[in-house]
């Protein structure tokens, strides 16, 4: 059983992982065409940006599944005999991460959603700082990840979470400035502001692309020993 378990987990593995690429490149797409207020009218950008928050929930989803799967992938290919509380922590923690993500969706702009908004906020502060912990420690000390490159996937899946927080950190200002646009208006004293706090944004977001590929290719290619 366990046999045919760990082919199915880096299957599901990989399916998550290209989930939450492929549509965060939907998402950056539909962020480029909104930024073009010469090409399409205010209508069609708001439409846009809906389409946007939309697909923005596959990665959101697959970030909070990865994070239980990651380590049952890990305990079933034998790199690190998790512990059993640490594997049903990891479960429990992903699941209401996702619980958490999708009543923020479906009650957006309400008081219910900004409270489950600081709770995600803090649990993805912890689980970064726990994978950061788990990489260096094992590069440092060939332990509990003895793989170089398995160590190296925990250290970069952590830098993941500090890139991603700070793109959510950087878009904040955006509810305010998008409130002023429709309130008065399509101009540069409304959009400039706007489009400055969009391209501060890509920058975090062309990191959580780069740490996607690198810690992709190092799973698959296993490089370092």
């Amino acid at each position: 059983m366990s046999d045919f378990a760990y082919p199915v987990l880096v299957y599901v593995h990989l399916l998550l992982f290209v989930l939450w690429l492929g549509a965060d490149v939907g998402v950056f797409v539909l962020g480029q065409h909104f930024r073009k207020r010469e090409k399409w009218s205010l209508d069609q950008r708001i439409a846009l940006l809906t389409l946007l928050v939309e697909i923005d929930m596959v990665p959101r989803s697959a970030w909070a599944l990865m994070v239980p799967l990651s380590l049952s992938v890990v305990d079933a290919g034998g790199w690190w005999d998790v512990p059993a509380w640490l594997l049903l922590a990891a479960w429990a923690v992903g699941l209401f991460w996702l619980a958490l993500v999708w009543d923020s969706h479906w009650h957006d702009q309400t008081p219910r959603a900004a409270r489950n908004r600081r709770i995600e906020g803090v649990l993805r502060w912890v689980i970064g700082g726990f994978y950061l912990w788990l990489g260096g420690q094992s590069l440092l000390l060939d332990a509990p990840l003895a793989p170089d490159w398995l160590a190296w996937k925990g250290l970069l899946f952590g830098l993941i979470f500090v890139a991603a927080i700070m793109i959510d950190v950087t878009f904040k200002p955006v509810g305010a400035q998008l409130a002023a646009v429709l309130q008065e208006g399509s101009s540069d004293a409304t959009e400039i502001p706007l489009r400055r706090t969009m391209d501060r944004t890509r920058i975090w977001v062309w990191a959580v692309y780069v740490l996607l590929a690198v810690t992709a290719f190092l799973g698959n290619v296993k490089p370092l020993q």
